[in-house]
């Protein structure tokens, strides 16, 4: 499909004519909010960098030296986050039982839901890596993160 694609109309090219996908499509093939506040903020990583603001809000350091195996990259690398590594770090440190604490729980869903709008929302090339700018959202209040416009976010990521 992305062969398809034309930036400069916003529309797929197919077979059987031009087409392209609004809003209330994305609301509807996504289950997505369209209303509520509107996603924006710094495109430009914190002062200290994305490991600082992952390390206060998720409660562990990322390597941004260290080599991901088989990769060239590390973990932390240039503004993006690797999902698999996130998902990876998390399956390994605890299993989620009646007695785990709350707040691991939290973190646990926050890494979920970094992993789905990395992989899924706003996918990379690869499906690997995820851009620092979705960390605020994703990590800040909890209540918050479900009154944002997403599918009007998702619509705008598609267009670009």
């Amino acid at each position: 499909m992305a062969e398809r694609w034309r930036l400069e109309t916003h529309t797929f090219h197919l077979p059987e004519g031009k087409m392209t996908i609004t809003l209330k499509d994305v609301a509807i093939l996504t289950k997505l909010p369209i209303s509520g506040d509107a996603i924006i903020g710094a495109t430009t990583k914190p002062e200290g960098g994305w490991g600082p603001l992952i390390r206060d809000r998720l409660g562990f350091d990322m390597p941004t030296t260290t080599p991901i195996q088989g990769r060239g990259h590390p973990p932390l690398n240039a503004g993006q986050v690797s999902v698999p590594w996130l998902v990876s770090h998390i399956q390994n440190e605890v299993e989620i039982n009646d007695e785990t604490l709350e707040d691991q729980v939290e973190r646990y869903a926050r890494i979920y839901l970094i992993g789905l709008v990395g992989g899924f929302l706003f996918p990379d090339k690869s499906n690997r890596w995820i851009q620092g700018i979705w960390f605020p959202f994703l990590t800040g209040d909890w209540d918050a993160i479900g009154e944002k416009s997403w599918g009007s976010a998702v619509l705008d990521g598609l267009y670009r």
